[in-house]
């Protein structure tokens, strides 16, 4: 298929998700009682924390080895990782069960976790691994079966059909959806007829993998640390009602992030690996140039819109806690647009194998947002959260440009054989 015309329906198909997306969190927002809203919020949070937990980050490290093995081999790597998982579940399970057992969460909750948990991880892997192998579409589709096919299911019942308006439902279409992309990622990655899956395991490889995997474990826990703990810290300084609120404007900006992975960084990553493996730096400039105009064009072009949008929406939703706390919005868009800018020198410096200044930002990252919110949370109150992701992602742009800046005199040898830090 002609590339043009790949990169015009891959974003389609993610526009379309978005777009679902974006009007799925109103629909909630209208037909659920806030207080509901705000515990699917934390939920969901908290899903996207675990997933690090069963997977220790080691795709970060899975795919540069990918990329650079022969077809033949690939599906040996591919069956280290599935049981590396396997593993991680067994130890993981009883000890999330008895956390979420304690927790003040409705039982729906608690009984979907870990079938939903198991799905987002699922499909979460596929998905980076058909990115990484430069199959955008396919990975497109496994998003809109994972994300937006049950949001437009649940969505249509619940304006049609009442006695659909309550989280259970909302929960067994997530699965239902997680199921179908599921399958139809599994059938893709079979298809690309990947040999090596009888090989036995290299735990030597694995291990290999887990020192470096692990380390970017730890920036990883931190960034979405930032991005977990904001809700409950919210909850705590303005009661489960204002995590609604929150979760409905972060649910708005976060349609940025969707909008610029599909368009700009699902295509610009594996393609800096391979200008990086190749010692193409030229190309290498060319490509984050572009990445940066057109991120910053598109968060332009989506705060603009968003903004004039959201009053009517919120109109439409017609409760007041949302309306009453409009004002959060600029600073959360204002944090997602620092996030988004913060991608273009992480994923030059993930190519470029220097992952410590990616790791030490994350870090600190998260010590500045716990330390500003703390300080001032009692004086501005859950305003205090949007302000502390600010200062964070600002820290964490201004980190990696300045480590990527440093080591653009390095570009002496191919990356295989520089230094990892």
């Amino acid at each position: 298929m002609n590339s043009k015309y790949t990169r015009f329906v891959n974003v389609g198909l993610r526009t379309t998700t978005l777009g679902t997306r974006f009007l799925f969190v109103f629909i909630l927002a209208k037909f659920l009682d806030p207080a509901i809203v705000g515990y699917y919020g934390i939920f969901t949070a908290t899903i996207g924390y675990a997933l690090y937990f069963v997977g220790l980050d080691f795709y970060t490290y899975m795919t540069r080895e990918v990329l650079r093995a022969p077809m033949k081999k690939r599906g040996q790597f591919l069956k280290a990782q599935v049981m590396l998982s396997g593993g991680l579940y067994i130890a993981a399970i009883p000890i999330a069960l008895a956390i979420i057992s304690r927790m003040d969460w409705p039982i729906t909750l608690v009984w979907w976790f870990f079938p939903i948990l198991i799905l987002e991880h699922y499909n979460q892997e596929i998905m980076r691994l058909l990115v990484a192998l430069s199959e955008q579409l396919s990975a497109s589709l496994v998003l809109f079966l994972r994300q937006g096919s049950w949001a437009i299911a649940i969505s249509v019942l619940m304006t049609c059909e009442p006695a659909s308006r309550q989280l259970g439902d909302v929960l067994a279409l997530w699965a239902t959806g997680g199921i179908l992309a599921a399958a139809f990622g599994s059938w893709r990655v079979w298809r690309l007829e990947m040999g090596g899956w009888r090989d036995s395991v290299d735990w030597l490889w694995v291990r290999k993998g887990l020192t470096v995997s692990l380390a970017f474990l730890t920036a990883t826990l931190s960034l979405r640390g930032i991005q977990t703990f904001d809700r409950y810290w919210v909850e705590t300084l303005g009661g489960v009602e204002m995590v609604a609120a929150y979760v409905l404007f972060m649910g708005v900006a976060g349609s940025l992030m969707v909008f610029l992975d599909a368009g700009v960084f699902s295509f610009t990553y594996p393609a800096l690996i391979h200008c990086n493996h190749q010692g193409n730096y030229e190309k290498e400039w060319n490509l984050l140039r572009n990445a940066l105009l057109q991120t910053i064009s598109i968060v332009i072009a989506f705060g603009f819109l968003s903004w004039l949008a959201l009053p009517y929406l919120l109109n439409w939703i017609g409760k007041s806690i949302y309306q009453a706390e409009i004002s959060l919005y600029p600073w959360i868009l204002s944090a997602t647009a620092l996030n988004a800018l913060g991608m273009i020198p992480h994923y030059a410096l993930y190519a470029r194998r220097r992952d410590k200044p990616i790791i030490l930002s994350h870090i600190v990252g998260l010590f500045i947002f716990v330390a500003c919110t703390w300080m001032i949370g009692h004086k501005v109150g859950t305003l205090a959260v949007p302000i502390a992701l600010n200062l964070s992602f600002s820290l964490i742009l201004a980190w990696k440009l300045l480590a990527f800046f440093s080591t653009r005199t390095l570009h002496i040898t191919p990356v295989d054989k520089a230094p990892k830090w």
